[in-house]
């Protein structure tokens, strides 16, 4: 498939640094590392955004039983680090026979970290929340439980709602911006961005920050918007047609930059 988003040729200068605003992969063959080994360029990695749990007591005050629910719905493994922490705090045993619906395969799997999940009713998709909404269909007289933090997307809420189903969102983890003051004077050619959080972390880090020649990657339609409401500019927006990765976008990005095509 070709390529059909075309890079601002004024802002298409050689990149040498790019800062992936994420934790640092731990498998040695991340295809950032490629990327950096191939291309002979310094990639970085700092999180611009943190999971802090709520604690019970701020818990308490949502005034939400745990007990009353016959589902659980988890989208990511914070939301079950969180759920089974505030289970632990709050001295509340939760049933054997609760079943779990989670967005993932390795979601599900991560499950075993608190339960025997061959014990367990746990149905699961394949990443996707379109997969998770028709598996919770199916099982629509459930009451559900939805663990998740103050910054959550909308696409399960608003099923729940269309569907008059039992449902119950319960927040149990925030998402906030990292302190970022140790980058204050440092420069790179491209920093990459995944959600709106990661903006957000940016300006309230660097309230005066201009973008100059730095060029911003950003991965999802919402992570995009957030660039422009922002009013930065939008150099890599990822995925493309023919790179469905963060790191296949920068590199046809590079590709062109470094006149290596």
């Amino acid at each position: 498939m070709s390529e059909t988003i075309k890079f601002d040729q004024d802002r298409l200068t050689r990149v040498t640094s790019i800062l992936v605003s994420q934790s640092r992969p731990a498998d040695e063959n991340s295809p950032y590392y490629e990327l950096a080994r191939k291309y002979g360029i310094k990639v970085d990695f700092r999180p611009f955004i943190q999971v802090d749990g709520i604690s019970f007591k701020e818990f308490r005050k949502q005034k939400v039983n745990i007990l009353d629910h016959t589902a659980i719905i988890f989208t990511s493994r914070n939301a079950i680090d969180h759920f089974f922490r505030i289970c632990h705090e709050g001295r509340i045993e939760v049933p054997a026979d609760m079943k779990y619906f989670c967005i993932s395969e390795q979601t599900a799997n991560y499950l075993q970290k608190y339960i025997v999940i061959r014990k367990r009713k746990i149905f699961s998709g394949t990443k996707t929340a379109v997969e998770l909404i028709e598996l919770i269909r199916k099982h629509k007289n459930e009451k559900f439980l939805y663990p998740c933090s103050d910054v959550r997307k909308n696409d399960i809420p608003e099923f729940a709602d269309t569907e008059d189903l039992h449902f119950t969102e319960a927040t149990m983890y925030q998402t906030v911006s990292s302190d970022l003051s140790d980058l204050e004077d440092v420069y790179y050619d491209i920093i990459a961005f995944f959600s709106p959080s990661g903006i957000k972390s940016l300006f309230e880090n660097f309230p005066d920050f201009k973008q100059n020649k730095t060029r911003i990657a950003a991965f999802g339609p919402t992570t995009a918007k957030a660039v422009g409401d922002a009013g930065l500019f939008l150099d890599i927006q990822a995925p493309l047609p023919n790179a469905p990765s963060m790191t296949g976008a920068l590199e046809l990005y590079i590709r062109k930059a470094n006149n290596l095509q």
